[in-house]
């Protein structure tokens, strides 16, 4: 049990380490392109920090237990708003983003249609498919909308802390490796060594995907947005979170049925999903009127959450 201790811990270092490694890439790469911050984390970020949702839902469908894909994500989902963007406006504040009502919005609609197709459920291959042409759909618009702003040469990264303007590509091409690898090694260490602890204390699959596994697959979302908030990116922050929910309801979930059927456990369709719903829109005020979070929303936040986790474990 030591063991899985220490592990546990090296993979905490190792998630910070890559966090801030991967936002320092990702910020420079959208200054060197003329690419918004936003739609950078909207897209590299997101998915690398989304890894590990992946693994974890390809990995629990290969060995036997799906449910635990699909309680990993929901539960990741809830995690992301609440406890990751809780945290880092508990310890710095996060200041109003410039725009991403766009990006908002695409992820309520796939938080509805993955709703619905739960209803539908077990997700199968033809539900992933759905999932997947979403996606594509997501990131059309973030191309379009990155070509746009190209052609229109605005520029908007002046206010990009410690962005680098003539950072050689090969450092940048190293960061972005670095964080987009040591993520998913740094969660697998966490997860797998969190997973045998709570199984020594006999904790339940369900209870173990919607808490543990979920908040070790939000720990890179939380590593990256700690990093960003410190640096004064809120639209990296924010950014990375939306895309990050969109990728693992739409990318993980639909790459994860093409391995297997993931049956749908009716305590997630009567209580978690909507408390992922509810998760999601209580971020509209911030969106909208783009009202920042201060370090009062944060402890809010991570109230709720633990609160959330109290009501699951009881």
């Amino acid at each position: 049990m030591a063991d899985a201790f220490g592990f546990a811990i090296l993979g905490l270092v190792i998630l910070l380490l890559a966090g801030d490694v991967l936002v320092k890439g990702a910020v420079n790469l959208a200054l060197r392109l003329g690419i918004p911050a936003l739609i950078v984390s909207l897209t590299i970020v997101a998915f690398g920090t989304s890894a590990p949702e992946l693994l974890i839902s390809i990995q629990s469908i290969l060995e036997g237990v799906p449910g635990l894909a699909l309680g990993n994500v929901v539960g990741s989902n809830t995690a992301n708003v609440l406890l990751v963007l809780g945290v880092p406006a508990l310890l710095a504040g996060l200041g109003a983003t410039s725009d991403t009502r766009r990006e908002y919005v695409f992820m309520l609609g796939a938080s509805v249609l993955f709703i619905a197709l739960c209803f539908l459920g077990p997700l199968t291959w033809w539900h992933g498919l759905i999932l997947l042409a979403g996606l594509a759909i997501m990131l059309g618009d973030a191309v379009r909308s990155a070509k746009a702003h190209r052609n229109a040469n605005a520029d908007d990264t002046g206010d990009l802390e410690e962005a680098d303007p003539d950072m050689e590509w090969w450092k940048i091409a190293a960061y972005l490796a670095l964080g987009l690898i040591g993520l998913p090694l740094g969660a697998n260490l966490l997860i797998d060594s969190a997973t045998e602890i709570a199984t020594a204390y006999g904790i339940s699959d369900t209870v173990i995907g919607l808490t543990l596994v979920a908040v070790g697959t939000s720990l890179p979302e939380l590593a990256t947005t700690v990093m960003a908030a410190f640096r004064k990116q809120a639209d990296v922050a924010i950014g990375n979170v939306i895309g990050s929910n969109v990728f693992n309801l739409l990318a993980i979930i639909g790459i994860a049925t093409l391995v297997g059927p993931i049956p749908v456990d009716p305590e997630i369709v009567k209580f978690d999903l909507w408390v992922m719903l509810a998760a999601s829109l209580v971020l509209l005020p911030f969106v909208f009127r783009k009202l920042p979070m201060g370090r009062g929303v944060g402890l809010a936040f991570s109230a709720l959450y633990a609160g959330y986790i109290v009501i699951l474990l009881t």
